[in-house]
């Protein structure tokens, strides 16, 4: 996992295996795959809640990496409620959202991952994976 830095053009969403997980789904971390749009190799990835990401907002933040209207256009963020706005102009379920960069084991091409982590409510934590989209 890695973080991106520069300009970035998403290509294509790749199939994600699961992508929501509560409470003790995500101890001591998130599993799940995703298959490559390119060579169809199925890749394992291990998210850690406080450890694995980034803060989405260095993506879209002066569109340093990808611009928040494609962002929205995508699907890929909503804008917060404004109750939630601590968290940043875009989020996933009005929840600390993050991001990272991984490659394919296989061809190794470039995959960019959004997803949410936190308390939705007393009780409930939720992980969930808005989806991981091939990039160039």
């Amino acid at each position: 996992m890695y973080s991106i830095s520069r300009k970035i053009t998403l290509v294509k969403k790749a199939i994600v295996g699961k992508n929501s997980f509560i409470n003790n789904e995500t101890s001591p971390f998130a599993n799940t795959t995703f298959t490559c749009c390119d060579c169809h190799h199925e890749n394992t990835i291990e998210i850690i809640p406080y450890q694995s990401g980034f803060p989405i907002s260095q993506v879209y933040h002066e569109d340093k990496v990808v611009s928040g209207s494609i962002l929205l256009e995508q699907k890929i963020v909503n804008r917060t409620s404004q109750g939630m706005s601590h968290f940043g102009e875009l989020t996933v379920n009005n929840l600390p959202t993050l991001y990272f960069g991984i490659d394919c084991s296989s061809c190794y091409s470039h995959y960019f991952c959004v997803f949410s982590y936190g308390e939705k409510q007393p009780g409930l934590t939720v992980l969930t994976i808005s989806g991981i989209w091939k990039y160039e």
